[in-house]
């Protein structure tokens, strides 16, 4: 039986109060262009609502998690598919799926060449890999004042903490044909998102950036993320919401 680390995520908070990351990733879908009766693997799949959107281009979906929090509440959400927790390092599918598609999840998995090597081997033959996630500079207004609040706070940042591996094109796609792809379409743009409200900024870091708090007391915790948000409010906050520096990577590779 797999064992899971224990589960940081929030899924209620992620569908309520950050329901963009899937709004966004309808264009990926456009991107990926399903056929019906196509066996299409969603990784990264949070609480289903991009795997029903696939679902409804008559393929065979499965979508998988490595939060069991998130695949709880999919499978409450869309009984009829199946969600599975798996880890995207060690899928246990061979030459399954015609396409494997990826909505801001590979940028939490820091051993990326293993995540490829794992996606390939579940593409069959001509299969294709469609993926949107964090790349370089991706939210960098806000890791730095993270990190730079530390420093001024005279606390020692551990880079192990640090939650997300964004990388170039050059980088990624390197591995990506290391792997075995052939890369058919990469694209790095800016993307700025909107978080609305005046605590928009401290429930995104709340939500998204708690590993940078490892072993830092919850008072300290509130008190580096509300020195953030005050130190950023100028510059970031515009008309009632926070706009970010979002910065995607979309990319495409073929199994041959």
């Amino acid at each position: 039986m797999k064992t899971f680390k224990q589960d940081p995520w929030n899924a209620s908070l992620y569908d309520g109060k950050h329901s963009f990351v899937s709004n966004f990733g309808e264009g990926l879908v456009s991107l990926l262009s399903p056929s019906p009766g196509e066996k299409i693997l969603d990784l990264g799949c949070g609480t289903g609502d991009l795997a029903n959107s696939l679902a409804k281009y008559d393929c065979e979906v499965i979508g998988i998690d490595n939060s069991p929090n998130m695949i709880a509440l999919a499978q409450k959400k869309y009984p009829h598919i199946p969600f599975f927790v798996e880890d995207a390092t060690a899928l246990p599918y061979e030459s399954r799926f015609t396409a494997v598609f990826s909505n801001a999840a590979l940028h939490w998995i820091k051993s990326p060449k293993q995540a490829l090597a794992s996606i390939y081997s579940s593409l069959q033959q001509g299969g294709r890999f469609v993926a949107e996630f964090g790349g370089k500079g991706n939210v960098q207004i806000i890791t730095d004042a993270i990190i730079e609040e530390f420093a001024e706070q005279g606390i020692s940042f551990n880079w192990a903490n640090f939650p997300w591996y964004f990388p170039s094109i050059a980088e990624y796609t390197q591995l990506m044909e290391e792997a075995g792809f052939r890369v058919v379409f990469a694209q790095h743009y800016d993307r700025p998102t909107s978080l609305d409200g005046e605590n928009g900024l401290n429930n995104w870091i709340e939500m998204f950036g708690d590993s940078f708090f490892k072993g830092v007391s919850e008072s300290k915790k509130e008190m580096l993320i509300r020195n953030v948000a005050d130190k950023l409010h100028a510059d970031v906050f515009k008309d009632g919401s926070w706009l970010i520096d979002y910065k995607r990577l979309r990319v495409i590779g073929i199994k041959e």
